[in-house]
């Protein structure tokens, strides 16, 4: 099976959602430009991961002036409504790679599905003519604002999940849950 590549330029709109309950919520990023819509699976910690990156890479442009002020500027509005129907999982992500672009002030995510044997490393396009077996990928490119706003709703969205115990961490079922701080007592 040869390998497909999802490719979104301009993108206008990019999100994190769930569906299910919490404790039981499959996690999903989903890009939508012009060309396609595009659904992934996404593990609650890899979007945890990718917003947290992303917050970082934007202060770095800030404090490094890459970035021009009027794209740094840019109002942000989060986007709240749910995911679009329907949702078809056309991979499940393996390794997330972002990366700015200097030329047209873009940030470049690249999202790539698990493999039958996972690659430490994103393909660039040469090394994927090489492998015939090479692995799906997801490729868009965000504006500032925009990975702002992804930012913010994923963060919103985690957050929606099950409250972590303040004494072990570990997250809390709405009957409770065995804690292991407190030997086996429930709290």
């Amino acid at each position: 099976m040869s390998r497909f590549v999802y490719n979104h330029e301009s993108v206008s709109r990019c999100i994190v959602g769930t569906v299910g309950l919490p404790g039981e919520r499959q996690f999903f990023l989903q890009v939508v430009s012009l060309q396609e819509t595009t659904c992934v699976a996404i593990e609650k910690t890899q979007a945890m991961a990718l917003s947290e990156r992303l917050r970082i890479m934007m202060r770095e442009l800030r404090r490094n002036q890459l970035a021009s002020l009027d794209e740094l500027n840019i109002s942000v509005e989060r986007d709240d409504t749910a995911l679009e129907f329907p949702i078809t999982e056309d991979f499940r992500v393996g390794v997330i790679g972002i990366s700015w672009e200097q030329e047209t002030q873009r940030i470049l995510v690249e999202a790539q599905a698990i493999g039958d044997e996972t690659l430490t490393e994103l393909l660039d396009e040469d090394e994927a003519a090489l492998l015939e077996d090479a692995p799906d990928l997801l490729s868009f490119k965000l504006r500032i604002h925009q990975a702002r706003a992804f930012c913010d709703r994923t963060d919103a969205v985690v957050a929606a999940g099950r409250q972590p115990c303040p004494f072990c961490g570990l997250p809390v079922d709405p009957v409770g849950h065995l804690c292991p701080r407190a030997n086996g007592y429930r709290r």
